[in-house]
């Protein structure tokens, strides 16, 4: 899919190439105005709903917040402003408005759309004054001087703002950095006011201006009808000019037409329109932008072209790289980053995609290339391994400079697999050859210095030795939490010297080759499974497999690669012995014997793939999922689907061999969290290097993330090595670090309060949305109509918020199984209901073969939303969906709304006129909700028409569970780590009373948001010790008695009791698993009584059953039983132990929900 820049350039070249330039006309208004509504239609319109408008909103919230009046200026804003779609209370506040549109048409509807009567309607209501709205260009202070520009008034050179916006991009203005240096004149000195600009397509080259904070959003696209009209509508707006001759025009329309259609792409959903990519960027500016050359007066600035290698971060244009030479140097760049409220990026290798981001300064560390050997070093702990040697290696090194002069001592470190990497890779992992035996990279990382990006201290972390100690240095307080982050996410909590390995004896390397043609689909899973648990299943740990599948001379091949290390003195031979190997893959060809060094170049895409990687000859884009039972059929047939839609002939998969050593490490003993895999899976877009920066490096990098999205579900982890600010990383972030991703967030809250590390791999954003609400229901009840409304609702309120259906992944599939129409499965109502037995009906023999199936779906939904607030998910058909889903979600809060409406609505709704029908066997919605099995978390009654009723219910019934009080008492849940044993990190719901204001806090929320009615309720239920506390303060306050549950012998008779497995604290806490009974009083709550159970934590459902089945036994069903928990565990599973036990239809409620322990 070509880009809109691609486009423009195309468009270019052939006007160039057919016509002189002297026969160019301008656009008129009318012209341009047609072609902008085009953009920003239909999923244009995307790209502001889900980027411009939420990075707006959350950018400008904390000046708006801290402001009482804002002062507004925009920059050819069109038709209406993009500030007037902020969240109400932060359009209230804008009390002045100025504006630049030099397209007529746009300034008068914006002068009208501003000047709205209606103070519900107007977008800002508050306005002091009338908007002034310039028809004139925004011109550079020099013209209004010389008198070259149209003036505007006396008063423009005085004007101050808070806010000055370019939101459809610097659009004909060169050269750009020369406007926002005129923009950044006009803000407001005290406070400090902000420059935001907003650029479609390209690279902004800003001449050294510094951001404040930049984002993107690659993924924005523009959909154009197929027509000769609109394409030439739309490719005039492109191009920017019309031919003056009218046959010259139309002759000019008719190339324009070919390129459109030639550079466009097609879908299968929209077969009639032509689709272009549109990536947006966003750049914030405040008046530090220019500081620059305060910094290069101290740091020297690289010379010359830079050392970075990947080809992605070489199209960015950072403000500057500076090269320091001095650890003093590194320690100036922090203190200037942080007293000017900017980023930095860090070089090492230079392999990375974000190692240079656009108008960040980067810092190359290449001057820090020392490699010291020390012998018998053990001062400041115990460095383990096979040897006492260390070796201290700066962040400069590359990983081949280390293996030679290592080897030359016959000794090693276990690095990665290529020789130019450097610290990053070390720092984030590290896979190589050696991680079988002795680990990952990060695994031998003993000690490190830091340069700390919040104070600038230098800092000694670990083991370092004495004489690698920085004068000055100190030891961090929270030092042994820093090293185990160091070890695994590195790159995001200072800025690394040098690092402290422990090293192994040098290993000599048998290498032997495999490549095997494989006839097809069936014959390429059959080998992967041979492959899989006949030869990697039974590999000693001195030995490793790699494989890559791939496409080459005409068919698909399996190339595998075996390596065998030994420190023995006996000599490897080359000579041929059979193997079982040999009985699978066939006698193995290219056998050598190398050391360290040689290693690097027996990988076989080096030389050994589409006559070979190495040399420069190409570019490639990467991303990496961790893996098990790559044999497994629905594994296998994904990884050749993979191969199958490459977008060149040059993209593979890397197959790499964990297990071993790698496992050995417990996944919270590093921040490398993820230690459960089979193999590491490198997904590689290749493309000729010729060719960087166009549509061939543009698909490669979309099929990546689609083959990373399909494994995704199917993965136990992801190497966060490669991952960046890129928002498609987002979800794969969220993967990247297993269980220690919440400890890492808080570890990066504290380390780089700053954000001068903002660009590292994401630790600190939400892992999920903040709020998933699973819409059911029978069909045409109304659920998609409702979520829709419910997303408007979030959206008003400053929310970013999103409806998909699960069932979509299945429509999909049904139609390339059947050849449906997918256009009109998912938009063609009465279409759908004719297939929808046949489409059960295959969903049914779906989830047969693949049980997890619904589980993947589900998971993918919510990994392809992590930018969003809220997420509402359709087209569920899964029974008690908060029981079989919310374990996968566990740091999210998930409902279920049950949406309902009579026969007779739902019949009109699906368009049927045979009302008597509804009236036959007629189950209407609230029998049919008493004969679910299960209580869903909310009933909506979808009667009425319009959305009044639905918004409402959303403002009362869903909205609260984003109310900031709620975060109150989630922040006075303390985390305690290593209790009540090593390795637990135990959440102190208890320690909330303990707080000033805390037990009335939590009581008032118990009481506000149980969603039954507090004046049917004849008790409330508790149990020791947690429940006591908050059970006993709410019976007072809504004046019911407290029924009182405790271990058996401590309640005076009469009493029932039942048998009770250990809590999971208790568990925990001791490996005592025998029973205990619990007891209430007999005749303390008449048989029938309806009652709530209150209690501080639900995690495994143990306690709470045994309190449900102590209350049957007293003559309460269950469906006259509620309840409320302060805090819920998910990871527990507790809500499916109740229903397996017949308590399904309890409804269950917290307040707050808590991933982990």
């Amino acid at each position: 899919m070509a880009t809109l820049d691609s486009l423009k350039r195309a468009l270019g070249q052939k006007a160039r190439a057919t016509t002189a330039s002297s026969l160019r006309q301008p656009l008129s208004d009318t012209q341009y105005s047609a072609g902008f509504d085009i953009l920003v239609r239909g999923p244009g319109w995307t790209t502001y709903q889900d980027f411009i408008i939420p990075q707006l909103s959350r950018l400008l919230a904390p000046l708006f917040q801290s402001h009482i009046n804002i002062s507004v200026l925009e920059i050819g804003p069109g038709p209406k402003s993009v500030l007037g779609y902020l969240p109400d209370h932060l359009r209230q506040k804008v009390r002045k408005y100025t504006a630049f549109e030099c397209n007529d048409l746009f300034a008068t509807r914006l002068e009208q759309w501003l000047s709205c009567a209606s103070e519900t309607e107007s977008p800002f209501p508050r306005l002091e004054k009338p908007p002034d709205i310039h028809r004139t260009p925004f011109v550079l202070k020099d013209n209004i001087e010389s008198g070259t520009s149209a003036s505007i008034g006396t008063t423009y050179d005085d004007q101050k703002y808070d806010i000055i916006l370019f939101c459809h991009s610097l659009y004909g203005m060169k050269p750009k950095h020369k406007f926002i240096e005129r923009a950044l004149e006009m803000l407001v000195e005290r406070p400090e006011g902000i420059v935001v600009v907003f650029h479609r397509d390209g690279t902004l080259h800003l001449d050294g201006l510094v951001c404040h904070q930049t984002a993107s959003f690659p993924t924005g696209v523009v959909r154009v009808a197929d027509n000769d009209e609109e394409l030439d509508c739309f490719a005039a707006f492109i191009a920017g000019f019309i031919m003056q001759d009218v046959d010259v025009n139309e002759a000019t329309r008719v190339d324009r037409r070919k390129v459109c259609r030639t550079l466009g792409r097609r879908e299968e959903a929209y077969p009639d329109h032509l689709l272009f990519s549109s990536p947006n960027i966003m750049a914030a500016f405040t008046q530090h932008a220019i500081t620059l050359p305060e910094l290069m007066t101290h740091v020297p600035p690289v010379k010359g072209d830079n050392a970075v290698k990947n080809r992605e971060a070489r199209l960015h244009c950072p403000a500057s790289i500076i090269k320091p030479t001095e650890i003093r140097h590194v320690q100036q760049c922090v203190r200037w980053a942080v007293e000017h409220e900017v980023s930095l990026t860090v070089i090492g290798g230079g392999h990375s995609g974000h190692c240079l981001w656009p108008n960040v300064v980067s810092v190359d560390m290449g001057a820090f290339d020392q490699i010291d050997i020390i012998t018998g070093e053990g001062d400041g702990g115990d460095p383990g391994g096979d040897s006492m040697s260390l070796v201290v290696a700066g962040a400069g090194c590359k990983t081949g400079d280390i293996i030679r002069k290592t080897m030359a001592a016959g000794l090693t470190v276990p690095l990665g697999a290529r020789p130019s990497v450097g610290a990053g890779l070390w720092l984030q992992g590290g896979i190589g050859h050696l991680a079988r035996m002795h680990g990952l990279a990060c695994d031998s990382i003993i000690g490190a210095v830091v340069v700390s990006v919040d104070s600038s201290q230098v800092l000694c972390v670990g083991n370092v030795p004495s004489q690698h100690r920085p004068a000055g240095s100190v030891r961090p307080e929270n030092e042994s939490d820093l090293l185990w982050a160091i070890k695994g996410a590195g790159t995001n909590f200072g800025i690394v010297v040098s690092v402290t390995f422990k090293t192994y004896a040098a290993p000599t390397y048998l290498t032997r080759n495999w490549v095997i043609p494989l006839s097809g689909n069936l014959a390429a899973r059959l080998k992967l499974s041979e492959f899989d648990k006949l030869v990697v299943g039974k590999l000693p740990r001195n030995c490793s497999a790699d494989a890559y599948v791939y496409w080459d001379a005409g068919q698909l091949q399996l190339g595998v690669t075996m390596f065998e290390s030994s420190t023995t003195s006996r000599t490897i031979s080359t000579a041929f012995t059979p193997t079982p190997v040999d009985a699978i893959l066939g006698p193995g060809a290219d056998v050598k014997v190398v050391d360290g060094v040689g290693l690097f170049e027996t990988e076989m895409y080096i030389s050994g793939m589409h006559g070979g990687h190495s040399g420069g000859k190409t570019s490639s884009f990467k991303r990496c999922l961790f893996l098990k039972h790559i044999g497994e059929e629905n594994i296998a047939s994904r990884l050749v689907a993979a191969i199958e839609t490459r977008p060149s002939a040059l993209c593979y998969l890397h197959l790499l061999q964990g297990g071993g050593a790698v496992d050995d490490v417990a996944a919270d003993g590093t921040a490398f969290g993820c230690r459960d895999w089979d193999f590491a899976c490198v997904i590689t877009g290749v493309w000729p290097r010729d060719l960087d920066g166009t549509e061939a490096a543009s698909s490669a990098v979309r099929w990546v993330y689609n083959v990373v999205g399909d494994l995704l579900p199917l993965s136990s982890g992801v190497y966060g090595a490669d991952l960046g600010p890129d928002p498609r990383d987002a979800a794969l972030a969220a993967m990247a670090f297993g269980p220690n991703r919440p400890r890492l967030g808080h570890l990066k809250d504290r380390s780089d309060p700053h954000g001068v590390l903002a660009y590292a791999c994401p630790l600190g954003a939400p892992m999920e949305p903040k709020l998933i609400v699973l819409v059911t229901g029978e069909s045409c009840a109304g659920k998609d109509y409702c979520a829709d409304v419910w997303v408007s609702f979030f959206i008003d309120k400053g929310l970013k918020a999103r409806a998909v259906s699960i069932s979509d992944a299945t429509k999909q599939e049904y139609a390339v199984a059947t050849g449906a129409d997918q256009s009109r499965l998912l938009s063609d109502r009465a279409y759908k209901e004719q297939h929808r037995p046949a489409l059960t009906m295959f969903f049914q023999e779906q989830v047969r073969q693949r049980p997890q199936l619904p589980e993947e779906h589900f998971r993918k939904l919510v990994h392809d939303a992590v930018d969003v607030d809220v997420l509402l998910i359709t087209g569920m058909r899964d029974k008690a969906p908060v029981t079989a889903f919310s374990h996968l979600v566990s740091n999210t809060r998930l409902l279920e709304v049950h949406v309902q409406a009579d026969n007779q609505t739902r019949h009109i709704r699906r368009g049927s006129s045979n009302s008597s029908s509804s009236n036959n066997n007629s189950i209407n919605s609230r029998s049919y909700l008493t004969a679910l099995d299960y209580c869903p978390s909310l009933v909506f009654d979808n009667e009425t028409m319009g959305h009044k009723t639905a918004t409402r219910f959303a403002e009362q019934y869903l909205l609260p569970f984003l109310h900031e009080d709620l975060q109150r008492l989630a922040g006075m849940v303390y985390s305690i780590p290593n209790f009540p044993r090593q390795g637990i990190e135990f959440r102190h719901v208890l320690g909330i009373s303990q707080q000033p204001v805390g037990l009335a806090l939590c009581t008032s929320l118990l009481q506000t948001y149980f969603t039954g009615d507090w004046s049917k309720i004849d008790a409330v239920a508790c149990c020791e010790t947690g429940g006591f506390v908050y059970a006993s303060a709410l019976a007072c306050r809504i004046s019911v008695p407290l029924v009182l549950i405790r271990e058996a012998g401590k309640l005076p008779p009469p009493t029932i009791s039942v048998d009770k497995l250990p809590s999971h604290i208790s568990s925990l806490a001791s490996n005592d698993t025998k029973h205990t009974r619990m007891e209430m009083g007999r005749d303390v709550i008449s048989k029938g009584a309806s009652v709530v159970v209150v209690d501080d934590v639900f995690s495994t459902g143990k306690t709470l059953c045994a309190v449900l089945k102590l209350l049957g036994e007293a003559g309460i069903s269950a469906e006259h039983i509620s309840v409320i928990a302060v805090a819920e565990f998910p990871f527990h599973r507790g809500r499916e132990l109740l229903r397996r036990h017949g308590f399904g239809m309890t409804n269950i409620q917290s307040l707050l929900v808590f991933g982990g322990a």
